[in-house]
Protein backbone atom coordinates (compact mmCIF):
# COMPACT_ATOMS: atom_id res chain seq x y z
CA UNK A 1 0.00 0.00 0.00
CA UNK A 2 1.41 3.01 -0.89
CA UNK A 3 1.66 5.68 2.01
CA UNK A 4 4.10 7.78 1.24
CA UNK A 5 2.52 11.10 0.68
CA UNK A 6 5.31 12.35 -2.14
CA UNK A 7 5.30 9.37 -3.69
CA UNK A 8 1.17 9.49 -3.86
CA UNK A 9 0.99 12.89 -5.50
CA UNK A 10 3.59 12.34 -7.58
CA UNK A 11 1.77 9.77 -8.94
CA UNK A 12 -1.32 11.89 -8.82
CA UNK A 13 0.07 14.53 -11.14
CA UNK A 14 1.82 11.83 -13.37
CA UNK A 15 -1.59 10.73 -13.70
CA UNK A 16 -3.48 13.56 -13.60
CA UNK A 17 -0.65 14.32 -16.75
CA UNK A 18 -1.37 11.67 -19.04
CA UNK A 19 -5.18 11.90 -18.39
CA UNK A 20 -4.51 16.13 -19.87
CA UNK A 21 -2.13 14.45 -22.93
CA UNK A 22 -4.89 12.18 -23.70
CA UNK A 23 -7.90 14.65 -23.33
CA UNK A 24 -5.76 16.78 -25.62
CA UNK A 25 -5.64 13.98 -28.04
CA UNK A 26 -8.59 13.78 -27.97
CA UNK A 27 -10.06 16.83 -28.33
CA UNK A 28 -7.34 17.74 -31.36
CA UNK A 29 -8.85 17.98 -34.67
CA UNK A 30 -6.35 16.06 -36.71
CA UNK A 31 -6.77 17.74 -40.56
CA UNK A 32 -5.62 15.71 -43.02
CA UNK A 33 -4.07 17.08 -46.05
CA UNK A 34 -6.31 18.07 -48.86
CA UNK A 35 -5.51 16.30 -51.99
CA UNK A 36 -7.74 18.28 -54.77
CA UNK A 37 -7.28 16.27 -57.78
CA UNK A 38 -7.50 18.51 -60.79
CA UNK A 39 -7.85 17.43 -63.82
CA UNK A 40 -5.11 19.39 -66.00
CA UNK A 41 -7.39 20.11 -69.52
CA UNK A 42 -4.93 20.51 -71.52
CA UNK A 43 -6.23 22.64 -75.03
CA UNK A 44 -4.93 21.05 -78.23
CA UNK A 45 -5.65 22.95 -81.06
CA UNK A 46 -5.62 21.22 -84.32
CA UNK A 47 -5.19 22.79 -87.47
CA UNK A 48 -6.66 21.17 -90.24
CA UNK A 49 -4.61 21.47 -93.32
CA UNK A 50 -7.30 22.41 -96.07
CA UNK A 51 -5.45 21.28 -99.42
CA UNK A 52 -5.93 24.27 -101.73
CA UNK A 53 -7.54 23.55 -104.88
CA UNK A 54 -6.69 25.30 -107.64
CA UNK A 55 -9.23 25.26 -109.97
CA UNK A 56 -7.40 24.98 -113.54
CA UNK A 57 -10.00 26.30 -116.17
CA UNK A 58 -10.34 23.23 -118.37
CA UNK A 59 -10.49 24.90 -122.45
CA UNK A 60 -11.78 22.92 -125.21
CA UNK A 61 -10.63 23.93 -127.70
CA UNK A 62 -13.10 23.00 -131.16
CA UNK A 63 -11.59 22.45 -133.99
CA UNK A 64 -13.73 24.88 -136.45
CA UNK A 65 -12.38 23.20 -139.10
CA UNK A 66 -13.35 19.53 -138.49
CA UNK A 67 -14.61 17.10 -140.68
CA UNK A 68 -18.52 15.54 -139.36
CA UNK A 69 -18.08 12.06 -138.56
CA UNK A 70 -20.80 11.01 -140.91
CA UNK A 71 -18.92 12.32 -143.91
CA UNK A 72 -18.95 9.57 -146.41
CA UNK A 73 -21.16 7.40 -144.67
CA UNK A 74 -24.86 8.28 -145.38
CA UNK A 75 -25.95 6.32 -148.64
CA UNK A 76 -28.76 8.61 -150.41
CA UNK A 77 -31.84 6.51 -151.91
CA UNK A 78 -31.51 6.33 -155.21
CA UNK A 79 -33.44 7.63 -158.01
CA UNK A 80 -34.87 6.35 -161.44
CA UNK A 81 -31.31 7.90 -163.17
CA UNK A 82 -29.52 5.95 -160.35
CA UNK A 83 -28.14 9.62 -159.17
CA UNK A 84 -28.77 10.00 -155.39
CA UNK A 85 -31.96 11.83 -154.39
CA UNK A 86 -30.87 15.36 -153.78
CA UNK A 87 -31.49 16.25 -149.77
CA UNK A 88 -31.32 19.96 -148.33
CA UNK A 89 -28.06 20.94 -147.58
CA UNK A 90 -27.32 19.75 -143.40
CA UNK A 91 -25.99 22.91 -141.43
CA UNK A 92 -23.17 22.34 -141.03
CA UNK A 93 -22.16 22.04 -144.57
CA UNK A 94 -23.94 25.29 -145.79
CA UNK A 95 -20.89 27.44 -145.40
CA UNK A 96 -18.51 24.30 -145.69
CA UNK A 97 -15.07 24.77 -144.91
CA UNK A 98 -13.53 21.77 -143.70
CA UNK A 99 -9.92 20.66 -143.25
CA UNK A 100 -7.62 19.20 -145.55
CA UNK A 101 -6.49 15.50 -145.10
CA UNK A 102 -3.24 14.98 -145.78
CA UNK A 103 -2.61 12.19 -147.86
CA UNK A 104 1.06 13.21 -149.32
CA UNK A 105 3.05 15.42 -147.07
CA UNK A 106 2.66 18.78 -146.69
CA UNK A 107 5.46 21.32 -147.99
CA UNK A 108 7.90 22.77 -145.42
CA UNK A 109 6.76 26.43 -146.41
CA UNK A 110 4.16 28.43 -148.48
CA UNK A 111 5.93 28.51 -151.23
CA UNK A 112 4.08 26.82 -154.07
CA UNK A 113 5.71 23.28 -154.87
CA UNK A 114 4.83 20.84 -158.10
CA UNK A 115 6.51 18.45 -159.74
CA UNK A 116 5.12 16.46 -163.36
CA UNK A 117 6.14 13.46 -164.54
CA UNK A 118 4.46 9.84 -165.26
CA UNK A 119 2.26 8.19 -162.74
CA UNK A 120 3.74 6.17 -160.15
CA UNK A 121 2.96 2.63 -160.44
CA UNK A 122 0.78 2.41 -156.98
CA UNK A 123 -0.92 5.70 -157.93
CA UNK A 124 -1.30 4.17 -161.11
CA UNK A 125 -3.14 0.63 -159.21
CA UNK A 126 -5.77 3.07 -157.68
CA UNK A 127 -6.74 5.10 -160.19
CA UNK A 128 -9.02 4.40 -162.63
CA UNK A 129 -7.26 3.88 -165.92
CA UNK A 130 -8.15 0.92 -167.29
CA UNK A 131 -6.79 -0.18 -171.05
CA UNK A 132 -10.21 0.81 -172.27
CA UNK A 133 -9.83 4.40 -171.62
CA UNK A 134 -9.74 7.20 -174.35
CA UNK A 135 -6.30 7.52 -173.73
CA UNK A 136 -2.74 5.63 -173.36
CA UNK A 137 -0.79 6.10 -169.95
CA UNK A 138 2.11 7.40 -171.69
CA UNK A 139 -0.36 10.64 -172.76
CA UNK A 140 -1.25 10.97 -168.99
CA UNK A 141 0.87 12.84 -166.36
CA UNK A 142 1.46 12.75 -162.51
CA UNK A 143 1.09 16.07 -160.73
CA UNK A 144 1.84 17.12 -157.25
CA UNK A 145 1.03 20.70 -156.10
CA UNK A 146 0.88 22.86 -153.27
CA UNK A 147 -2.37 24.68 -152.20
CA UNK A 148 -4.09 26.25 -149.61
CA UNK A 149 -6.74 24.77 -147.25
CA UNK A 150 -10.08 25.88 -146.40
CA UNK A 151 -8.24 25.33 -142.70
CA UNK A 152 -6.07 28.06 -142.81
CA UNK A 153 -2.53 25.98 -143.99
CA UNK A 154 -0.74 24.34 -146.83
CA UNK A 155 -1.41 21.03 -148.31
CA UNK A 156 0.37 18.94 -151.21
CA UNK A 157 -2.29 17.61 -153.60
CA UNK A 158 -2.42 15.23 -156.96
CA UNK A 159 -3.79 15.03 -159.75
CA UNK A 160 -3.56 12.98 -163.25
CA UNK A 161 -3.50 15.31 -166.24
CA UNK A 162 -3.12 14.81 -170.01
CA UNK A 163 0.61 15.16 -170.91
CA UNK A 164 0.02 17.94 -173.38
CA UNK A 165 -1.39 20.20 -170.94
CA UNK A 166 0.37 19.71 -167.73
CA UNK A 167 2.59 22.57 -167.69
CA UNK A 168 -0.75 24.85 -168.00
CA UNK A 169 -2.12 23.45 -165.42
CA UNK A 170 0.53 23.70 -163.01
CA UNK A 171 0.45 27.09 -163.85
CA UNK A 172 -3.30 27.47 -163.46
CA UNK A 173 -2.83 26.09 -160.00
CA UNK A 174 0.20 28.42 -158.94
CA UNK A 175 -2.35 31.41 -159.35
CA UNK A 176 -4.82 30.12 -157.17
CA UNK A 177 -2.05 29.34 -154.37
CA UNK A 178 -1.01 32.50 -154.76
CA UNK A 179 -4.30 34.10 -154.59
CA UNK A 180 -4.47 31.94 -151.16
CA UNK A 181 -7.82 30.22 -153.27
CA UNK A 182 -9.10 27.57 -150.84
CA UNK A 183 -9.31 23.96 -152.06
CA UNK A 184 -10.68 20.89 -149.21
CA UNK A 185 -9.31 18.20 -151.39
CA UNK A 186 -7.19 17.39 -154.45
CA UNK A 187 -6.60 13.57 -155.55
CA UNK A 188 -6.60 10.98 -157.76
CA UNK A 189 -10.29 9.42 -157.89
CA UNK A 190 -10.51 5.36 -157.46
CA UNK A 191 -12.66 3.51 -159.76
CA UNK A 192 -14.39 2.49 -156.50
CA UNK A 193 -15.34 5.46 -155.83
CA UNK A 194 -16.89 6.16 -159.42
CA UNK A 195 -18.98 2.66 -158.94
CA UNK A 196 -19.63 3.45 -155.31
CA UNK A 197 -23.25 4.06 -153.85
CA UNK A 198 -23.75 7.67 -153.58
CA UNK A 199 -23.56 9.82 -150.00
CA UNK A 200 -23.93 13.52 -151.83
CA UNK A 201 -21.40 15.06 -149.86
CA UNK A 202 -17.81 14.65 -151.90
CA UNK A 203 -15.80 17.83 -152.34
CA UNK A 204 -12.81 16.16 -154.10
CA UNK A 205 -10.87 18.98 -156.73
CA UNK A 206 -9.43 16.06 -159.52
CA UNK A 207 -8.92 15.99 -163.38
CA UNK A 208 -8.47 12.61 -165.05
CA UNK A 209 -11.84 9.64 -163.94
CA UNK A 210 -12.24 7.62 -166.63
CA UNK A 211 -16.18 8.14 -167.54
CA UNK A 212 -18.53 9.29 -169.36
CA UNK A 213 -20.20 12.76 -169.50
CA UNK A 214 -23.41 12.55 -167.17
CA UNK A 215 -26.00 11.54 -168.63
CA UNK A 216 -24.06 10.48 -171.58
CA UNK A 217 -22.84 7.12 -173.24
CA UNK A 218 -20.06 9.81 -174.43
CA UNK A 219 -16.60 9.84 -172.99
CA UNK A 220 -16.00 13.06 -170.39
CA UNK A 221 -13.44 15.68 -170.64
CA UNK A 222 -12.01 13.96 -167.59
CA UNK A 223 -11.42 10.45 -169.28
CA UNK A 224 -9.30 12.37 -171.21
CA UNK A 225 -7.45 14.55 -168.93
CA UNK A 226 -8.34 17.75 -170.52
CA UNK A 227 -10.99 18.71 -167.84
CA UNK A 228 -11.23 19.85 -164.37
CA UNK A 229 -13.57 20.01 -161.24
CA UNK A 230 -12.38 22.36 -158.74
CA UNK A 231 -14.55 21.79 -154.91
CA UNK A 232 -17.32 20.18 -156.60
CA UNK A 233 -19.70 20.99 -153.46
CA UNK A 234 -19.01 24.11 -153.28
CA UNK A 235 -19.36 24.83 -157.17
CA UNK A 236 -21.98 21.92 -157.96
CA UNK A 237 -23.57 20.35 -161.55
CA UNK A 238 -27.32 21.44 -161.62
CA UNK A 239 -30.05 20.30 -164.42
CA UNK A 240 -33.62 20.33 -163.89
CA UNK A 241 -33.88 19.06 -160.56
CA UNK A 242 -30.64 16.71 -160.61
CA UNK A 243 -27.62 18.50 -158.13
CA UNK A 244 -24.57 16.80 -158.22
CA UNK A 245 -23.03 16.59 -154.91
CA UNK A 246 -26.53 15.75 -154.34
CA UNK A 247 -26.59 17.46 -150.25
CA UNK A 248 -25.05 20.69 -152.46
CA UNK A 249 -28.62 22.39 -153.20
CA UNK A 250 -27.53 25.47 -150.81
CA UNK A 251 -24.64 26.22 -153.36
CA UNK A 252 -27.11 26.66 -156.36
CA UNK A 253 -28.11 29.73 -155.46
CA UNK A 254 -25.26 31.65 -156.65
CA UNK A 255 -25.85 34.77 -155.64
CA UNK A 256 -24.62 33.89 -151.91
CA UNK A 257 -21.25 34.05 -152.19
CA UNK A 258 -19.43 31.70 -149.95
CA UNK A 259 -15.50 30.91 -149.73
CA UNK A 260 -14.65 27.88 -151.76
CA UNK A 261 -17.08 29.25 -154.78
CA UNK A 262 -16.14 30.01 -158.22
CA UNK A 263 -17.45 33.37 -159.66
CA UNK A 264 -16.88 35.30 -162.55
CA UNK A 265 -14.08 37.27 -163.06
CA UNK A 266 -12.28 35.20 -160.02
CA UNK A 267 -8.62 34.16 -160.36
CA UNK A 268 -10.02 30.46 -161.41
CA UNK A 269 -12.52 32.12 -163.91
CA UNK A 270 -9.91 34.52 -165.40
CA UNK A 271 -6.66 31.73 -165.95
CA UNK A 272 -8.26 29.47 -167.28
CA UNK A 273 -9.93 31.45 -169.67
CA UNK A 274 -6.35 32.98 -170.36
CA UNK A 275 -5.75 29.51 -171.78
CA UNK A 276 -8.30 28.77 -173.64
CA UNK A 277 -10.38 26.86 -171.36
CA UNK A 278 -14.31 26.67 -170.87
CA UNK A 279 -16.18 27.32 -167.78
CA UNK A 280 -19.56 25.35 -167.03
CA UNK A 281 -20.60 28.07 -165.27
CA UNK A 282 -21.44 29.91 -168.41
CA UNK A 283 -23.27 27.41 -170.22
CA UNK A 284 -27.10 27.76 -171.00
CA UNK A 285 -28.79 24.33 -171.07
CA UNK A 286 -27.41 23.28 -167.43
CA UNK A 287 -24.84 24.98 -164.71
CA UNK A 288 -21.18 22.89 -164.47
CA UNK A 289 -19.65 25.89 -161.62
CA UNK A 290 -17.17 23.07 -160.87
CA UNK A 291 -15.84 22.30 -164.50
CA UNK A 292 -13.58 23.60 -166.64
CA UNK A 293 -12.17 21.77 -169.77
CA UNK A 294 -9.80 22.16 -172.70
CA UNK A 295 -12.92 21.80 -175.41
CA UNK A 296 -15.59 23.84 -173.31
CA UNK A 297 -17.33 20.86 -173.52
Amino acid sequence: MLSDPFTVDVMRRGSLAVLILVVAACSTSVTEPTTTSRSSATTTTTTTSVPTTTTMATTTTTNPYARPDWLGTRLLPLRPDEFGVVQPTPPEMQDRQFETLDFLPPPSDEAFHSTIGPIPSDVLARSSWVPECPVTLEELSYLTMSHFGFDGRFHTGEMIVNAAVAEQVVEIFRRLHEARFPIEQMRVITKEEIDAHPTGDWNDTTSFVCRPAVGSTSWSQHAYGTGIDINPFHNPYLKGDLVLPELASAYVDREDVRVGMIVPGDVATESFAEIGWGWGGQWSSLKDWMHFSLSGS
